[in-house]
């Protein structure tokens, strides 16, 4: 019968030619030689025992492989400092060299076990009968080399990634609302289309461009739609900022356009935002007497532990759009913001947050001036059952308010990926009206595919102006493609 080690020492021979992704540096049997690689010569060390090699692990997942290649047939060498740098990918010269290393062992192997006339009959036999097959995986392999090339040839970029989403509402009043002049008594239908280009330089940095136009929206007098935008379809530049790390627990972003308010935090906390389809499903405080997107930031997130989390934020409206003389820091409007962040794995999640705000700071509307908010968020999330919301205190020159939602949920209801939620409260204060305005939607996210999502929802809102066409009841829809 065929010597063992022999067929080891093909099967080895095999893999490598199979994969051809060991970066490690393999070449003949004897002694050190030196090659020519596409950095330069390099002279090769011999290796007797994988433990040699300083980055070679047990927990690799090709260790025992190359324990074998090492110790039992000697055909593989590393590097001058002692590495195999085994996340590298290999030359052609150096497959070709670890290709040869290996038939050098097994051509002294068969020297010395010899070959049975039987067994050497049944090898030619095998090749004979698998030479279809070879051949088609060589075509198939061919095939995917032009592939990969041309596809090289013709890509858009080597560090830029394009995303997209499109948004389209309907909505449909059961009544008429008549909101300080605001009238909404028919059918109304709203899109929005985005195309995000997300660039990285060094791996873990993000720059994102986007690229944004819509029109239409509706439950203006609570804050509108969360995925909709004016502009008669105006296509703008609508978030230019840059994301980077500083350390492994420190992250930094600066932002021409588009970063301000809930982008600078890590988590909005409460599980609607993003599901719900009316805006304050995104607690309104973050917006309520602050800054518009269309500012200068910066922001940093620190975070202390895997679940602790710190974040700080600064925006500036109108940088010198008026006088440019008053740059960024004596704009006309100024944010801050800090929050802190309770993030573990368990079912309590959690945040306290200050915003401080100076000049034209509105509170859903109005002119307050200098605006304190604070405001606390939690989250109790049971697995496929939550409950969360939050509350804020805002104090503002002329008075102050108070702010809340509250809200339960399932995941995965009835089918995976979905969500069922109902969440309500009171909106903060806006200028002129009697008394907070009061909102509560029920809405039902349904990924119908993966690059398509149904949001049907049912949407109460009160107004509390003190008419009698203050309050409405809405019927709407969402359809978000994501590609």
């Amino acid at each position: 019968m065929i010597d063992m080690r022999l067929m080891s020492g093909l099967g080895a021979t095999a893999a490598l030619a199979l994969l051809g992704t060991s970066a490690g540096a393999v070449e003949s049997v004897s002694g050190s030689e030196s090659y020519v690689t596409e950095s330069g010569s390099v002279q090769l060390a011999q290796i007797t025992s994988v433990s040699e090699l300083t980055d070679v692990l047990p927990s690799d997942w090709a260790f025992q492989a190359l324990q074998s290649l090492v110790e039992n047939y000697g055909c593989i060498q590393g590097y001058p400092d002692r590495t195999f740098r085994g996340q590298r990918s290999m030359t052609r010269f150096e497959f070709a060299a670890g290709l040869n290393a290996c038939l050098d062992v097994m051509a002294v192997l068969i020297s010395q076990a010899g070959l049975d006339p039987e067994d050497l009959a049944t090898i030619r036999r095998l090749q004979e009968e698998f030479q279809a097959e070879l051949a088609t995986l060589r075509g198939r392999v061919d095939a995917l080399e032009a592939e990969t090339a041309t596809l090289r040839a013709q890509q858009f970029s080597t560090t830029t990634k394009l995303r997209g989403q499109a948004d389209f509402h309907i909505g449909a009043p059961f009544d008429t609302l008549d909101a300080g002049g605001i009238v909404e008594d028919s059918v109304s239908v709203a899109s929005r289309a985005r195309l995000n280009f997300d660039s990285s330089f060094m791996g873990r940095d993000r720059l994102r461009i986007r690229l944004q136009g819509g029109d239409g929206d509706f439950l203006e007098p609570f804050g509108g739609l969360a995925n909709s935008t004016g502009g008669n379809f105006n296509v703008t530049v609508a978030r230019l900022a840059y994301s980077f790390p500083i350390s492994n627990r420190i992250n930094a972003s600066i932002a021409a356009r588009g970063l301000a308010n809930d982008n600078l935090v890590t988590s909005t906390i409460v599980p609607f935002d993003g599901p719900g389809v009316a805006d304050p499903s995104t607690p309104a405080f973050y917006s309520s007497g602050g800054i518009t997107g269309n500012s200068v930031s910066a922001g940093l997130n620190i975070a202390f532990t895997d679940s602790l989390v710190l974040d700080l934020g600064y925006a500036s409206a109108n940088s010198g759009a008026t006088d440019p003389s008053r740059g960024v820091t004596a704009a006309q409007g100024q944010k801050y913001i800090a929050q802190l962040n309770f993030l573990p794995d368990g079912f309590f999640n959690a945040a306290l947050t200050y915003m401080g705000s100076d000049g034209s700071a509105p509170v859903f509307g109005g002119d307050p001036g200098r605006v304190d908010t604070f405001a606390g968020l939690v989250n109790l999330d049971f697995g496929r059952f939550f409950i969360a919301g939050h509350a804020a205190w805002q104090d503002f020159n002329g008075g102050d308010d108070f702010s809340w939602t509250a809200g339960l949920g399932f995941n995965d209801f009835l089918m995976e990926g979905s969500q069922f939620g109902v969440y309500g409260g009171q909106l903060p204060q806006r200028v002129g009206y009697l008394d907070n305005p009061w909102l509560i939607e029920g809405y039902y996210s349904i990924p119908v595919s993966r690059f398509l999502t149904l949001t049907p929802a049912l949407i109460y809102g009160d107004a509390n102006l003190g008419g009698p066409e203050d309050t409405t009841f809405y019927g709407a829809i969402r359809a978000t493609f994501q590609f």
